[in-house]
């Protein structure tokens, strides 16, 4: 599957179906209480950037944002791709995106929260395959069953 990713605003009615895909994915997943979701409002602030994925017909199939946290921390955040382009390396295509961008911005680190259990597993594989590995809690999240957290060192890519 050929796919154009670009960087595009939040704020738009294809854009903002993904994000209603992906909370309704979310929900029976973990309590409210455990899902650290962004508005796409919160996602067009200044500090997020925001990549979306689309097919040959211009249709947004996939999306995925970095949130700055200052000029150490990178966030993945708001990863998502439709399910009938899973397994079609859309998510990959995304992630590397996310990387390259961090790593043009100098970030030592980048970290992202996901939520566990069974409707995670994919999320998982794509994440370590990429080479994050899992982590403890950061910034303010809390410590809890519901989530799962992982870095990728970009520093130490530059130190080898």
């Amino acid at each position: 599957m050929t796919v154009t990713i670009a960087i595009e605003t939040p704020l738009q009615d294809d854009v903002r179906a993904l994000v209603t895909h992906l909370n309704d994915h979310l929900l029976p997943l973990s309590p409210l209480e455990f899902q650290f979701k962004m508005t796409v409002e919160q996602m067009a602030d200044s500090d997020t950037t925001l990549f979306v994925a689309r097919d040959e017909s211009g249709k947004a199939v996939g999306m995925g944002a970095l949130k700055m946290h200052g000029p150490e921390l990178g966030e993945v955040k708001r990863m998502f791709t439709l399910p009938e382009v899973r397994g079609r390396r859309v998510g990959r295509q995304l992630l590397e995106r996310i990387v390259e961008l961090a790593r043009e911005r100098g970030l030592p680190v980048i970290m992202l929260e996901t939520g566990t259990g069974d409707g995670m597993a994919e999320a998982h594989r794509l994440y370590a395959r990429y080479g994050f590995t899992p982590r403890g809690p950061f910034l303010d999240y809390p410590d809890s069953e519901w989530s799962a957290f992982f870095e990728l060192r970009l520093d130490a890519e530059k130190a080898a």
